[in-house]
């Protein structure tokens, strides 16, 4: 079970996991040895899967951020995976859903060309609704 100074350890990471131990210590009230104990102990737990990093999509070129919401009228579902498969450089995530549909894809594309040739790629494998991201609120 997680006490707060885990959640705090968490949150602290989740900023910044390029923090050293020491500075996550100050953070959360820790030595900075103590700090690296519960941080092991949170990876040796699962609970702290990977470190990762956050890339500026608008810098590398992705000017368009969207949610796609698939919906397959049947149940066969491989013709769309396998083209999901093919398309990782406009899937972030595919994320398999209860409610509307059957699938949500949060995709980048670099221009509205782009985002019709993928969209006419899928439409032949799944029927879709498209939401833009218009700003990202924190």
């Amino acid at each position: 079970m997680l006490d707060n100074t885990d959640i705090h350890i968490l949150k602290e990471l989740s900023k910044n996991s390029r923090v050293t131990m020491k500075e996550l210590g100050e953070k959360v009230h820790l030595t900075g040895p103590a700090a690296s104990a519960r941080v092991a102990k949170l990876e040796d737990s699962g609970i702290i899967e990977a470190y990762t990093i956050k890339v500026n999509e608008v810098k590398m070129g992705f000017y368009i951020h969207a949610f796609i919401t698939i919906i397959i009228q049947n149940t066969n579902h491989m013709p769309y995976l396998s083209f999901v498969n093919t398309q990782k450089d406009s899937i972030i995530q595919n994320y398999k859903i209860s409610g509307d549909g059957c699938y949500l894809l949060e995709c980048k594309f670099q221009s509205n060309e782009s985002m019709n040739a993928f969209l006419e790629s899928l439409n032949q494998h799944a029927n879709y609704k498209l939401s833009i991201v218009i700003n990202k609120d924190l």
